[in-house]
């Protein structure tokens, strides 16, 4: 039919479909159906081909476009006439151009039909192909534009859910560690020092070690003393260091501009050796006689840029009561000479310590079971005749100054008749530290607060600001250090302390603010003295690390004997290491239980795990008649308090149900448990 329109009016229409002349009405409906065109392929437009006319006895349906351009011009030529002209213009094609129109065309193309109105029809073909290519690929890169960044989303869930928790249960794994070191000569606490030396970002122990040795000709008799470098991921010693004498202190964290590493302080009765970090090896020694005391950090009294260090000694006239030795950081030169002072009273050793006012003068506090103050310009300029380098260092305080009696250069802290036994910076985490000579840490030490101890059954805060008394807390006796922290919502650090007497020991909380009590247990008593470890958490207050045997419930009747339970029929003492958070007052965490005595113990704090490490050393009792074996143990805060037992402090006056709810909110809130670093 569009043919016959097409010769009726004129038109330079095709009469086929490959013809290469220009069909105007042939175009438009092309034009109209190519997308539809591309979407179904086997549905002919108007259900039947050419084959399936009446009388063809064919009801195939067409499987190409060709059936539906068919259907769309109506039908094919009428006459066997114009059908033999148009089969002769076309040669070789016929039949098959209704039932393979693409294929033809393309055919057509590649046998160079000849030139149209358009260009010939091979480039139309061509043309087509090159558009249905373009589809093709845009469609492709839209699948890829979706599934790639759902792939990455997939593989990211993956790495999260799975090997995120891997890394963190490895890193754990690696804190989990167990560790013989040397003999025991005693029960005393070798040295001990946390830093990072090897770089991983995990502090380190640095330890003191004492070993026998079968040196028929030995020089030091039967004994060699070392320190030892022990990874804080696996326990295995990163170097190891032999000294001529004991050390009886280890402190490290002290920085050269010139070097990375830090530096390590080995301080033995008569020698300070200062050491590589990294590699253990020497930078430089000094000697000094009957050292007394840890070196306390200064600051830059020459102007090298290194703050330079303090130590009490005895003096050498045995005239005076003691003597304060200053030496430089740097190269370990003596700054003048031992200023030696004659002290009052008489007591043990108190500092010395820096402090820093308000006002931003240096002091020197120290005594012999009192305390006094000195400033450390004064000190400075009698040991050197010359004043520091930096003028900031010759201020004084108004305050202090007024304190001190006249013809003395002493300025009375303490001014109790009863002497001081242990004084120390009321600052988060001081006790965890251990002899760190970081300037920060330091710095925030000479700032605070003080904490007094009176023969041990006494305890006090000394202001920062005028040096008063801010309140007195009595308490039995106490036989560690009290540990501060954070145990209730009003931002002032408490205490915790532990004291002991008739064989039941104490643990008390009290009020830093007030000085007035906020929780207390009684346990069978360990016969341990290891001081407390406080460690801040996430959730805001800190938690207690502590010793002690068996808890003593309020409930139950007790009979406070003079001996533990099991220790007179020859059994062990089984010591327990406990948790105990403000949240939950009548429940603890036990961590671990041992028949080892444990001696010292230090914290260490992992921020990306949200963890920390409790690193103890104890001493392993052998059968033998020989002495026992120091064992250095480490592992995670986080693990040990999932797998811990829960232990009720009192019985419960209500239904078990409330207790076992009880219990499962707090098991639920100590697996969930995080730990960060000490603020103060």
């Amino acid at each position: 039919m569009a043919a016959a329109l097409s010769r009726a009016l004129k038109l330079p229409g095709k009469k086929g479909p490959d013809l290469g002349e220009y069909d105007p009405l042939t175009q438009a409906d092309s034009e109209d159906e190519s997308e539809e065109d591309d979407l179904v392929l086997n549905y002919p437009r108007n259900g039947l081909g050419r084959d399936s006319r009446p009388g063809s006895g064919s009801s195939k349906l067409l499987g190409s476009r060709s059936g539906r351009h068919v259907g769309a011009r109506g039908e094919a030529p009428d006459d066997e006439e114009e059908e033999d002209e148009w089969r002769e213009r076309q040669p070789g094609k016929g039949k098959q151009y209704w039932g393979h129109r693409h294929s033809g065309r393309d055919r057509a193309g590649d046998d160079g039909g000849g030139p149209g109105p358009l260009g010939g029809t091979g480039v139309a073909v061509h043309g087509t192909d090159a558009e249905e290519k373009r589809k093709r690929t845009k469609r492709a890169l839209r699948s890829a534009l979706f599934l790639v960044p759902l792939f990455c989303a997939a593989l990211t869930v993956l790495l999260s859910a799975f090997l995120i928790p891997c890394q963190n249960a490895k890193l754990q794994s690696r804190r989990q560690w167990e560790q013989a070191l040397g003999a025991a000569g005693g029960i005393a606490s070798p040295p001990l020092a946390l830093w990072d030396v090897d770089g991983d970002s995990m502090q380190d122990m640095i330890l003191g070690v004492t070993e026998e040795t079968n040196d028929t000709h030995p020089t030091q008799g039967n004994k060699v003393y070392s320190v030892v470098a022990l990874s804080a991921a696996g326990g295995h010693v990163l170097w190891r260091k032999v000294m001529p004498a004991p050390v009886i202190y280890i402190q490290s964290g002290l920085q050269y501009p010139s070097q990375l590493s830090p530096v390590v302080l080995l301080i033995s009765r008569s020698t300070i050796t200062a050491i590589n970090g990294t590699t253990g090896k020497t930078l430089w020694p000094v000697l000094l006689k009957d050292i007394e005391s840890q070196a306390v950090l200064l600051p830059d009294l020459e102007g090298d840029s290194v703050p330079d260090l303090l130590v009490a000694t005895l003096p050498a006239d045995k005239a005076s009561d003691l003597s304060l030795s200053m030496i430089s950081g740097l190269t370990g030169m003596k700054l003048g000479r031992p200023l030696s002072f004659n002290v009052t009273a008489q007591g043990k050793l108190i500092g010395p310590l820096l402090h820093e006012t308000q006002q931003g003068a240096y002091y020197i506090l120290f005594g012999l079971g009192n305390i006094e103050a000195i400033s450390l310009c004064d000190i400075y300029l009698g040991a050197t005749g010359q004043k520091p380098v930096s003028q900031s260092l010759w201020r004084k305080d108004p305050v202090l100054e007024g304190l001190k009696k006249s013809n003395s250069s002493f300025i009375n802290i303490n001014r109790g008749v009863q002497p001081v036994d242990l004084m120390f910076p009321l600052v988060a985490g001081f006790g965890n530290s251990h002899n760190s000579l970081d300037v920060v840490s330091n710095l925030n030490s000479s700032r605070s607060d003080w904490v007094l101890v009176y023969t041990t059954r006494k305890l006090s805060v000394l202001k920062h600001k005028d040096m008063r008394k801010e309140w007195t807390f009595n308490a039995g006796p106490i036989h560690s250090q009290p540990a501060p922290g954070h145990f209730n919502d009003d931002g002032v650090l408490d205490l915790f302390i532990q004291s002991s007497a008739n064989g039941i020991m104490k643990a008390q909380v009290v009020d830093g603010a007030s000085g007035r009590l906020l929780w207390e247990a009684e346990f069978v008593c360990p016969r341990v003295r290891l001081d407390a470890s406080a460690v801040a958490t996430s959730a805001g207050q800190s938690a207690v690390l502590f010793w002690a045997s068996e808890p003593i419930r309020a409930q139950k009747s007790v009979s406070k004997a003079t001996v533990a339970p099991g220790v007179a029929e020859g059994e062990p003492l089984i010591r327990k290491l406990f948790l105990f958070y403000p949240a939950y007052p009548t429940i603890l965490v036990e961590l671990m239980n041992t028949t080892d005595t444990a001696v010292s113990s230090a914290v260490s704090y992992q921020d990306r795990q949200k963890d920390a490490t409790y690193m103890v050393v104890s001493l392993r009792p052998t059968p033998e008649s020989r002495p026992g074996a120091w064992m250095v143990t480490s592992m995670s805060l986080r693990a040990a308090v999932a797998k811990g037992r829960l232990v009720r402090l009192q019985e419960s006056n209500t239904t078990g149900q409330l207790v076992q709810a009880d219990e499962f909110e707090a098991n639920r809130f100590f697996r969930r448990l995080t730990f960060k670093h000490q603020v103060s």
